[in-house]
């Protein structure tokens, strides 16, 4: 069921107490239909259970630290949603966010199938394979920290909600997906902070594509510690000339 969220209570709540930290994802559009996530900030108890519920519970807006984290996946503490946002291959989904603090780091989004079942709510989301459709990181220099990074170019100041639109890939075969959303932080020296959310999708089509296994990733396990575009000062003198950043969790399935 298509919920629309008042953009000024979402904007009132992004200015009060804790909030002016961090952000989230807090709705997706498909064309003209609006579909509710998660809001950290209303009651547990106002959202757990509704019929029109699309997104995997995330109860703060504060970032997982650490590559091992079992929450990295779909943030804590994941329990499946109620509802699923249909799509067709090919179609864009569009992540709203009402605020978005940070400037620097890459974005990248997943899908992951749920199996021959159908459904997405049984699966272990740590368990469950995921496959890279989407990403953008530095836009243009003239180094990592001076330089124009998309999460950057996504922010808006204007009232309105920031827009994040992924396509989904025209030749993917049909079935039940979740989507995972990841924005990855990086102005903190050596202290990468981590924003996933994750929704369940029906996507339908009539391709036949899948991705192959050396795109598949599981999170964790899907980065390393030691990734140096994850464990990273961007303040350092060594990327004063450097314009040059690669993306963590390895290449893009295109279809």
């Amino acid at each position: 069921m298509a919920v629309i969220l008042p953009l000024l209570l979402a904007v009132l709540a992004a200015l009060t107490g804790p909030v002016l930290a961090h952000g989230g994802l807090a709705n997706y559009t498909v064309g003209e239909t609006w579909y509710r996530g998660f809001d950290p900030n209303s009651p547990a108890s106002e959202q757990d259970g509704q019929p029109w519920m699309v997104q995997r519970r995330w109860d703060s807006i504060d970032p997982i630290f650490s590559v091992d984290d079992k929450y990295l996946a779909c943030n804590k503490p994941g329990t499946p949603p109620t509802s699923v946002i249909p799509i067709q291959a090919g179609e864009d989904i569009n992540a709203i966010y009402y605020y978005w603090l940070h400037p620097v780091g890459p974005m990248t989004a997943w899908l992951a199938w749920c199996g021959e079942a159908g459904d997405c709510n049984g699966v272990d989301v740590n368990a469950v394979e995921w496959f890279k459709i989407w990403e953008a990181g530095l836009i243009e220099g003239p180094n990592l920290a001076e330089g124009v990074w998309y999460q950057k170019r996504f922010q808006k100041w204007d009232g309105t909600p920031d827009v994040w639109p992924v396509t989904i890939p025209a030749s993917l075969r049909p079935g039940a997906y979740m989507i995972r959303h990841e924005i990855l932080s990086i102005h903190v020296e050596n202290k990468p902070q981590f924003y996933p959310q994750c929704a369940h999708l029906n996507i339908s089509g009539t391709g036949t594509a899948f991705p192959p296994k050396e795109f598949m990733k599981k999170f964790p396990g899907g980065y390393a510690a030691d990734d140096p575009s994850i464990n990273i000062n961007i303040y350092s003198p060594k990327f004063d000339h450097t314009a040059n950043y690669t993306i963590p969790g390895g290449p893009i399935w295109e279809g």
